[in-house]
């Protein structure tokens, strides 16, 4: 009884630590709902968007729920999710059906905003779960992750290679465990699996996303449509950009590591273990 007990409370303390985490990805969404029903909007939405994008990441960062190197990755990924879909929009993957001021080749500048999110949830995660990396090969994962994002535009001129890239990274992370905490203990997952959990996750939060409005794809321009399962493996392998960007900084921002016996420094990510 007692072991189920401490299950259970370590199970509930985990789930508000992601509830944290999701801070800033909970409210933009839910401020995304609630613009679709808001009747005569003295701007267009997407343009109120940006301005409430704006306003949430001042808000993170004043709250201290967001540091100064927090958000540089977060906007870093908010760039780098609008060059991602500039291309996507050009191809037809999805559209953003309204107009707005703030709109460039048919994508509006908060769109970037939801890859923000993303890239605050693993940041707050870093600290608030107090994440350690033991076998991450920083450099191979780095070279993959960014393969990954080419081939998301590349795929649509030459052949695809996501299933090639999810093999390679599976050989990449392959004894690459994530440890964290929860409380006073310590547990550990793969970091492939960690992906793969995100993946869905981000999945289940496309669908929301797409029922209140945020873009749409072509089968839901109609009547809103579950999102296809396969974006499910596509966000499993797109965390992976967001990943190494925050574990760059994150390595880039920790403090020397402590030497051991002989004067030999510990390896980093094996700090207190």
């Amino acid at each position: 009884m007692n072991t189920f007990r401490f299950g259970l409370g370590q199970l509930l303390r985990f789930a508000v630590l992601e509830a944290r985490c999701c801070a800033f990805a909970l409210a933009l969404i839910g401020g995304i709902a609630v613009s679709g029903l808001l009747p005569d909007l003295p701007i267009a939405r997407y343009d109120l968007l940006l301005l409430y994008g704006i306003g949430l990441t001042a808000l993170a960062w004043k709250a201290g729920w967001d540091r100064g190197r927090d958000v540089a990755v977060t906007v870093g990924c908010h760039v780098i999710g609008l060059l991602f879909e500039l291309v996507k929009v050009r191809m037809g993957s999805w559209s953003y059906p309204e107009e707005a001021l703030t709109k460039f080749g048919g994508v509006p500048l908060y769109g970037g905003f939801l890859y923000a999110a993303l890239a605050s949830y693993v940041c707050r995660a870093w600290r608030l779960l107090d994440l350690r990396l033991t076998g991450y090969r920083p450099r191979v994962t780095a070279v993959l992750a960014g393969a990954v994002y080419v081939n998301f535009f590349s795929h649509h001129w030459l052949p695809d290679a996501r299933w090639v890239l999810a093999a390679l990274l599976l050989a990449a992370t392959a004894g690459t465990w994530v440890r964290f905490r929860v409380g006073e203990r310590d547990h550990r997952m793969p970091l492939a699996l960690s992906f793969v959990l995100i993946g869905f996750f981000l999945w289940v939060a496309e669908n929301a996303a797409t029922y209140v409005g945020a873009w749409s794809y072509p089968d839901q321009l109609d009547g809103w449509q579950p999102v296809s399962l396969a974006k499910f493996g596509a966000w499993a392998l797109l965390i992976t950009v967001t990943f190494v960007l925050t574990a760059h900084g994150a390595r880039a921002g920790a403090p020397a590591p402590r030497r051991g016996a002989g004067g030999n420094a510990l390896p980093a990510g094996q700090r207190g273990e």
